[in-house]
């Protein structure tokens, strides 16, 4: 297995900061009531967690399509139209009240690692992308499901 270097791995994990204080916060009353009286509603509990899922859903598809660059032919025409799934996943799924919303990111995030899994397939992403990608998955995936539960 070819190592995650030091700036994907920093950086992907810094983009987990919202998953993971909205899981503080669904767990906390006493940290959400701080968060609530020093940065406000919008960004405690499930709504930094909602919010903040469907920017990343739709900024994995500009991912993908950049990854979709890199084929060829009919690869890259399914490559593109794949790419397009998280973004309008992300839009027609985060409705309907914060369970609801929550487990559909879920299922989002979920297809989302099938998609990065197929790309790594056709040889599209770096070698250790898959690594990174499941490792980040499972914890958003875990803290979303704080919010379900």
């Amino acid at each position: 297995m070819t190592a995650i270097p030091r700036a994907p791995l920093i950086l992907g994990l810094a983009g987990l900061i919202p998953f993971i204080w909205g899981a503080l916060t669904v767990l906390s009353p006493a940290l959400a009531a701080w968060g609530l009286d020093n940065i406000g509603p919008r960004f405690v509990g499930p709504y930094v967690q909602l919010f903040y899922g469907s920017v990343i859903l739709s900024f994995m598809s500009g991912v993908l399509w950049g990854f979709a660059t890199k084929a060829s032919g009919s690869q890259a025409a399914t490559g593109y139209t794949l790419s397009v799934i998280p973004a309008l996943w992300a839009f027609f799924m985060t409705g309907g009240g914060p369970t609801s919303a929550a487990t559909n990111l879920i299922f989002g995030f979920i297809g989302l690692l099938m998609l990065d899994f197929a790309f790594s397939r056709w040889g599209l992403t770096p070698r250790w992308w898959m690594q990174l990608r499941v490792l980040l998955t499972a914890i958003v995936v875990a803290c979303l499901a704080v919010t379900v539960i």
